[in-house]
């Protein structure tokens, strides 16, 4: 066993560590499968820590998820373990988020994961990162006995399966088809797991402010341990005994030590490289980086490196800060090198039926020789360098077995991006080229790898502008203090984006509705009441009400009082009938709001009083809606937004909202035709339907109470018929 490496803790490294067993995972199908499978087993804790944890997410496809115990989206999962198991403690740290990724990221998060799971689920959010910066390690200990670390979120638009077909019907996000997505993490066991644990432990104390969590005594992390009971079936260890090292990126936090020791890290291994450098990354734009391995082409004549990147930029801001940087790396990268030394490239596909895809590169993975493997979160930028929170593992191989693993993932990344067999990579690297052997020879159809032209994307002159806000090296924005140093401005919480939004919208529409008062002759109230009246018997009658009651909605105006005011105009007849087709324009307009806004930030802004409408919806369905419209219970605003978030369909919703108002609909022309009359022509009649009107509202108030409690007895004795019968 070769003893030495160049890890050294303190300067390019946090620790120097072993594994028992190390396992990488390519490609996202694979690393959910075994995810699921861990956490199912898991017994004591279970600390994720992550760019972003979607409650969404479902870990199983297809027969894997058919045929699982355990449910498959990730916050069932987790409820589940901790309902089956109260003793359970699993902790989700996440980060806050910034406005640059506001719109990408799971809405209420904290909410929303604090609803959907048991209170032994503590979720809390990471909001002391720099301006500019974000939480970016993806760590998942489980038991302390097992950890998954690498390049893979729980998110959106992630999962793929490694022949990443042109279209898949699986790969579906909030926007619809997403293309193909390869990334790469990996499980491990070991002595290293402990120093994950203390990690993630250090990450959420500081965080949660919460007492020390103690480490398991009883979880067996020695070089002699047999495999964790938690280790993922059908992904069987690939690394024994292998020595590794962790290295960090922790940006200036809360007087929290600064750490850049990914940089010098990865800076110290391009130094040891002899015959072969492979690295994919999803960025390539740090040019120190860059610098490094062209001078050590230049020092190594017999050296080669290849690079595989994304193809094509997500919009104008990462185009011109991104791929624009990636055209100066790249020039740096090659200058006076052979080009059949050293290539920058893409993976593409064109199928049978004609249809191209580019892949989309996401992991953070390098090889140096046959000496280290790098599987990490740092993409190679400024940020990841400096500001971002990183976390990348360095295996050594330390063995021959451990070195022939190393040469056997490179190669099996390669084959994959290139189209080939696995066995058909090591003729290749026997070349005196091996880079150029790679690229040429590829099948015509099926993955290849391309040379990179990003001309074709970006405007090289204006990327300095885009790079200092998307790629920075320092926080966004420093404040200074007292005794003369610089404080970085952390980024805005989640909570004060969302404060900030509402004071907008409201800001905006407020001024909306001040210059529309100021500068449109018909809208005071006095002129819309003479509108009203002056709309009846013409065609923009109907127009005109159900913009009232669209707009008194929005505005949570008493919809009794709308309903009133148009039987008073309209009269007993055309009244209740406008004022139905009003309210049920109104209620489904603002059912889709509630749809929209998301059902922890409504629970969240309503309380109570959502809370008892959805339980009444959720019991009895169109009748609970009817009863509804009958009783003030909720107003009726209130009610449509919470609609949107219960499990009721607009159909039944608006089916309900018509059996519910129109009835009293009815009953309010009367008292509104009634009110109307007697002002104008007081008389005994007039009086009397006034009366009447009234007598018949409450009259059917007291129905609806009385058919809504029959309807739920009714249909609880029958549930409860129902399981007597099966049992």
């Amino acid at each position: 066993m070769t003893k030495n490496n160049i890890f050294t803790p303190g300067e390019n490294c946090w620790v120097s560590s072993e594994a028992r067993y190390v396992t990488p995972l390519i490609d996202c199908a694979n690393y959910y499968k075994a995810l699921h499978n861990a956490i199912s087993k898991a017994q004591h804790s279970i600390f994720i820590v992550g760019w972003d944890i979607d409650s969404r997410i479902r870990l199983l496809r297809g027969k894997d998820e058919e045929n699982a115990e355990a449910p498959s989206v990730v916050s069932d999962l987790l409820a589940w373990k901790a309902e089956q198991n109260p003793d359970i403690k699993l902790y989700r740290l996440r980060w806050d988020s910034s406005l640059a990724f506001f719109a990408q990221r799971e809405m209420w998060t904290k909410e929303v994961w604090e609803e959907k799971t048991p209170d032994n689920v503590e979720t809390q959010l990471d909001d002391t990162i720099p301006m500019g910066g974000s939480q970016h390690q993806k760590i998942i200990v489980v038991d302390d006995e097992l950890v998954f670390s690498g390049g893979m979120d729980i998110s959106t638009n992630r999962w793929d399966t490694r022949d990443h077909p042109v279209q898949s019907e699986e790969r579906q996000g909030p926007d619809g088809e997403y293309p193909p997505l390869h990334d790469v993490q990996m499980v491990s066991s070991g002595p290293v797991v402990k120093d994950f644990a203390t990690l993630v432990r250090w990450r959420w104390e500081r965080v949660a402010d919460s007492e020390p969590i103690a480490l398991r005594e009883e979880a067996d992390t020695g070089l002699t341990a047999a495999k964790p009971r938690t280790w993922p079936d059908d992904f069987p260890p690939e690394f024994e005994n292998v020595s590794c090292a962790l290295a960090r990126t922790i940006p200036f936090m809360d007087e929290v030590e600064p750490a850049q020791e990914v940089r010098t890290m990865l800076l110290d291994l391009i130094n040891q490289a002899e015959s072969f450098i492979y690295i994919e990354n999803q960025f390539t734009t740090r040019q120190e980086i860059a610098e490094a391995l062209n001078k050590r082409l230049k020092a190594c004549p017999n050296l080669h490196v290849i690079l595989v990147s994304s193809y094509e930029p997500k919009g104008k801001f990462e185009c011109e800060a991104f791929w624009a940087s990636r055209i100066e790396f790249k020039a740096i990268l090659e200058k006076g090198i052979d080009p059949k030394r050293i290539r920058l490239t893409y993976s593409s596909i064109e199928d049978m039926q004609g249809r191209k895809a580019y892949k989309r590169i996401h992991s953070k993975v390098m090889t140096v020789d046959d000496k280290y493997l790098v599987i990490g979160s740092s993409n190679l930028s400024n940020r990841s360098m400096t500001l971002d929170t990183e976390i990348d593992v360095v295996l050594h191989g330390n063995s021959e077995h451990n070195r022939q693993q190393i040469l056997h993932v490179r190669n099996d990344l390669l084959a994959e991006h290139t189209g080939r067999k696995l066995e058909d990579m090591p003729a290749l690297f026997d070349t005196d080229y091996p880079v150029d052997a790679l690229m040429q020879g590829q099948i015509a159809h099926g993955y290849v790898l391309t040379e990179v032209r990003d001309e074709v994307f970006t405007n090289h002159s204006v990327k300095n502008v885009f790079r200092s806000l998307s790629d920075p090296e320092e926080p966004l924005i420093s404040l200074p203090t007292l005794d003369g140093a610089a404080l970085p401005a952390r980024n805005p919480r989640r909570r004060s984006i969302m404060i900030m939004l509402g004071i907008a919208v409201i800001a905006i529409l407020g001024g909306l509705m001040f210059w529309a008062s100021q500068s449109i002759s018909w809208l005071s109230s006095e002129s819309i009441n003479d509108f009203l009246e002056k709309s009846r018997g013409t065609y923009f009658a109907l127009p005109t009400v159900l913009l009232v009651y669209v707009v008194g909605g929005i505005l949570f105006f008493p919809v009794t009082v709308l309903s009133l005011a148009v039987a008073a105009i309209f009269g007993p007849i055309w009244g209740p009938i406008y004022g139905i087709m009003g309210a049920l324009l109104s209620s489904a307009i603002l059912f889709g709001i509630g749809k929209l806004s998301g059902n922890a930030g409504l629970r969240k802004i309503g309380g109570p009083k959502v809370e008892a409408v959805d339980e009444k919806l959720k019991k009895s369905g169109i009748v609970g809606v009817a009863a509804i419209r009958m009783l003030p219970i909720a107003p009726f605003s209130l009610v449509n937004l919470v609609a949107g978030i219960s499990s009721i369909g607009i159909v039944q919703f608006l089916i309900g909202t018509f059996l519910g108002m129109f009835p009293p609909m009815i009953a309010k022309g009367l008292v509104g035709d009634s009110i109307t009359q007697i002002f104008r022509n007081p008389s005994a009649t007039s009086i009397g339907y006034l009366v009447a009107g009234i007598v018949l509202w409450g009259l059917m108030i007291w129905g609806s109470q009385k058919f809504a409690r029959y309807y739920q007895e009714r249909k609880q004795k029958t549930a409860t018929d129902e399981k007597e019968c099966a049992a």
